[in-house]
């Protein structure tokens, strides 16, 4: 038995934390099958000398044990030692350390500088200071922040790997630094520090509207390096009125319009340092992974459009920048245009980019030089080049730029187009990602919208962990929204638009699916008051009937089902979205009072949960179960949500299902219908029905992107037509991820990976056979280890195989079987037969009728054999029954039922 991956607060080995309370999370790894951990040590040491013992403690407690030690000092290095006992009385143990930085942020001695350049000056400002040290430096560390975006460099290096640092925050309320470990790079004697800030999202041109300035008119440094010396001394060195400021190479640099870097003969000006007003409270240290470049694509093809643009394809939609190695003459002025697609004749197409103008530009100056820009970041698969005569493919290459978060999860199928779905929705949250969630990496926009994070979080949290990205961005939504204003729709709030259904709810469900991916109840703890008062700003603005019935709703967004072009909502009554949303953040509210141990809250909340379903049933239902809303989107919600009583739920499905067939087999749903499309079905016996509507490959489906060449999702359905003209509404991004979120079914039902407990404490593995998919496989790192799950299904046998990691249960269910087996951890594997002749890949004697009538093709054959006889009383009571009830309570109804089952053998066939 081995223990691994032994961490402190998610992170390996991390300096600078600035965490009181840290948590502890370690692995157990082990052959042998059914070990959980029995006991457990922890002991925490400074030096040499404990600070924390916990002694032997009973439990199987392994993921975000908080530290319960001495109080924590400033910037010291402690060592964490873990120890294991398992069930078979076997012990394991495993070391890691952390390095708290500093604790109370008033402590620091800098001071946020600025310049005196003129508004006309575009070059960035490289603050700077010329430091002589005394002795042989033991320890360096260095603390750094911006009002802007900054790189800092020491004696000419840059330090660490970081890029567009600080990050994105709400910036009046909160800041953050980053500490860097640049012992290395500090000498004894003469020091040069520099530190160069662009205008980032902090003075930039930001927004649809491109403007500038929104959180300030100059941007700002704040530093300080605290070095420790070989003889202990300590010296503390932090930006002030005595650092100098110049111009440099980086002329011009903008987020959205590129940047602009003269190496030849830049124009360097000097001006006056003055500080800032700056309130140091706000300062945290760095809370989510920074943005790093994560990987480096080649040049795949160098194209000669027909216009004569010379251009270099990728490959793949990436967010990042394009890296140009060259030995230039002096003077040579280099241009780097940036777009997503070429047009329908092969051409360069920017326009999806809209007043994005993306353009780097250098001036070489006659060495051999790699030109890579600082501040600024671009969605783009295409690069068009100007000023290089004779271009070569190893010239060129893409640097894929995201927060680092790291990658757990992995889904893997037979069928090679339902794996590029899966790379695609891999790669739009790889593009999206950048600090904060945003909703597409290449135009005028860039915002952290919070309906697309919603609506992708469960995705999200397959493919990588998002534990400390969703914290930090729930801590400026906090920061943000109020029991007045509601909840914005964008975080970091630039546009001051509040409260709006399915996008507002982000601030209640992303906390509760850190929680149920992560275990972490500190998420739960931290936004309880945002969650409780998002519910409760709705409950305030509710109409007498106790509904929300006013206020701008974004509805079903892009939704296919409006005719009217201009109005983007899609036919669902928007109202009626607004109150399922109500009705579900409110239950959540309710779990996380339980979870928290608020008991009156909870009750609160669970009796205004039951009193609004009232009133929701008695505004949207009518007694015999039809919806005011007779859409996908309406009939999905009273699905998903359970908010239709029990006895209506087969009409609605059939309702949903008749939609469906009305719009040949194809969806129609927008942002808030096509998330749940899948799971309401797969959940409520049309598992075929979502089946099909996965392996669709004409418009509108996700295959259809697939087989128009798309390497990223879509904004639009129909964001590329099939004549491969573009959707002209001007708001047609071909990286925008929230239709990836049938991702989440994909590793749910396809995969059958779900979690019964947090943070897959107990899993459940049930996958769900796929037709066209004959194998399926699944793989995700819980907190507590790897959980693979996977199919195979041909040749007459049906293969599964599971792996459930040390200190985990699981429950198996098998399909067409639907045996369920309780297992605890080990690698499974179960063959057997694909069934009987009552048994297909579509049906089991597990199927519901309600299941079997959701195939056209069955109700066909039904009327045929037995005509009337879906219509008839009975049936329709025995619509939830299964095919071995029903056979055991009439078993003269078998030969009609063999007979349609063979029936479809012979269609399949």
């Amino acid at each position: 038995m081995k223990i691994y991956d032994l961490r402190t607060e998610y992170r390996e080995n991390p300096i600078g934390l600035a965490v009181k309370s840290p948590r502890f999370s370690w692995k157990m790894r082990t052959d042998e099958k059914n070990t959980v951990q029995n006991i457990y040590r922890i002991e925490v040491t400074d030096n040499g000398k404990t600070v924390w013992d916990t002694g032997m403690q009973e439990s199987r407690d392994s993921v975000l044990v908080p530290y319960e030690g001495e109080l924590l000092c400033d910037e010291t290095l402690y060592t964490v030692k873990v120890t294991v006992w398992d069930n078979y009385g076997r012990a394991g143990s495993a070391e890691t350390t952390f390095e708290t930085g500093v604790f109370d942020p008033q402590t620091f001695r800098a001071e946020m500088i600025t310049h005196d350049f003129e508004q006309e000056e575009t070059a960035c400002p490289v603050f700077y200071k010329n430091i002589l040290l005394k002795g042989d430096v033991k320890k360096a560390r260095l603390y750094a922040t911006a009002q802007g975006v900054y790189e800092f460099a020491v004696n000419g290096v840059k330090a660490g790997e970081n890029r567009m640092t600080p990050g994105w925050t709400s910036y009046h309320n909160r800041l953050q630094y980053q500490i860097y470990d640049v012992t290395e790079q500090i000498k004894s004697g003469e020091n040069l520090l520099e530190m160069t800030v662009g205008n980032g999202w902090y003075k930039g041109i930001l927004g649809f509207m491109c403007t500038s300035d929104i959180y300030g008119d100059r941007v700002g440094a704040f530093a300080e390096l605290h070095i420790t010396y070989e003889d202990g001394g300590i010296e503390v060195i932090g930006t002030d009125e005595n650092w100098g400021v110049r111009t440099g190479e980086i002329r011009y640099s903008e987020i959205y319009m590129g940047e602009t870097i003269d190496t030849d003969a830049p124009q360097i000006r000097e001006g006056n340092v003055s500080v800032k007003d700056f309130d140091k409270s706000i300062l945290t240290a760095q809370e989510n992974e920074p943005v790093r470049i994560t990987e480096r694509i080649p040049a795949k093809e160098l194209i000669v459009t027909p216009k004569g643009e010379r251009l270099v394809d990728f490959g793949q939609n990436i967010t990042g920048l394009a890296e140009i190695r060259i030995k230039g003459y002096k003077g040579q002025k280099i241009t780097i245009r940036h777009a997503e697609v070429l047009d329908k004749d092969g051409n360069f197409y920017p326009e999806t980019l809209r007043q994005a103008k993306s353009i780097d530009t250098y001036i070489c100056n006659g060495e051999d030089q790699v030109f890579l820009p600082h501040f600024t970041f671009h969605g783009f698969r295409y690069i068009c080049v100007e000023g290089i005569d004779e271009m070569k493919p190893e010239m060129f290459t893409a640097c894929v730029m995201h927060s680092d978060m790291e990658s757990i999860g992995s889904f893997h199928t037979s069928n090679k187009k339902i794996n590029q779905l899966q790379s695609n929705i891999s790669w739009g949250m790889r593009d999206n990602f950048l600090d904060i969630p945003t909703d597409c990496p290449q135009r005028d926009e860039r915002l952290g919208w919070t309906g697309d994070a919603q609506v992708f979080s469960w995705t999200a949290s397959y493919l990588r962990n998002t534990a400390l990205f969703f914290s930090k961005w729930m801590r400026d939504m906090f920061a943000e929204s109020s029991l007045e204003k509601g909840v914005p729709h964008v975080v970091p709030d630039i546009l001051g638009s509040y409260s709006s259904s399915a996008w507002s709810d982000a601030a209640v469900i992303i906390p509760w699916v850190v929680y149920q991916t992560y275990g972490d109840t500190r998420i739960l703890e931290e936004n309880w008051k945002c969650m409780h008062e998002w519910v409760d700003y709705i409950t305030n603005n509710c109409e007498e009937n106790g509904l929300w019935m006013t206020g701008f709703q974004y509805g079903d967004w892009l939704a296919l089902d409006k005719e009217e072009s201009a109005d983007r909502t899609g036919a669902t009554d928007k109202y009626m979205i607004a109150n399922a949303y109500y009705l579900y953040v409110t239950d959540l509210v309710k779990q996380t009072a339980e979870v928290l141990g608020y008991e009156d809250d909870a009750a609160k909340y669970a009796s205004l949960y039951e009193k609004t379903l009232d009133a929701f049933r008695r505004e949207y239902y009518t007694e015999t179960g039809r919806i005011v809303s007779e859409t996908q989107t309406g009939c999905i919600l009273a699905l998903y949500f359970n908010l239709a009583r029990e006895n209506d739920r087969g009409r609605i499905l059939k309702t949903l299902l008749t939609n469906i067939e009305n719009h040949k087999n194809h969806l129609a749903t927008g942002f808030v219908g096509t998330p749940y499309i899948c799971h309401a079905l797969s959940e409520n016996g049309a598992h075929d029905m979502a089946c099909t509507l996965l392996m669709r490959e004409d418009y509108p489906s996700w295959l259809y992107a697939v087989n128009m060449g798309a390497t990223t999702i879509w904004e639009r359905w129909n964001s590329i037509k099939p004549d491969s003209t573009f959707d002209e509404s001007g708001m047609n991004s071909l990286n925008h991820y929230a239709y990836g979120s049938i991702g989440d079914w994909m590793y749910r039902k396809a995969a059958g990976i779900n979690q019964l407990e947090p943070g897959y404490k107990k899993i459940l593995i049930k996958p769900m056979f796929v037709k066209g998919i004959e194998e399926a496989e699944g793989t995700f790192e819980s907190p507590y280890g790897k959980i693979v799950s996977g199919y195979s299904c041909k040749d007459g046998k049906i293969h599964i195989h599971a792996e459930i990691p040390a200190n985990t249960t699981a429950v198996i269910v098998l399909p067409e079987k639907g045996e369920k087996i309780e297992v605890g951890s080990g690698v499974y594997d179960y063959e057997y037969d694909t069934g009987t002749s009552l048994k297909t890949l579509r049906f089991s004697m597990d199927s519901t009728l309600s299941e079997i009538v959701a195939e056209p093709l069955a109700v066909q054959m039904f009327n045929q054999f037995a005509p009337g006889m879906l219509d008839g009383p009975m049936v329709q009571m025995a619509m939830q029954m299964t095919l071995a009830e029903m056979l055991g309570a009439a078993p003269d109804a078998r030969p009609m039922f063999e007979a349609v089952v063979n029936a479809l053998n012979a269609q399949e066939e």
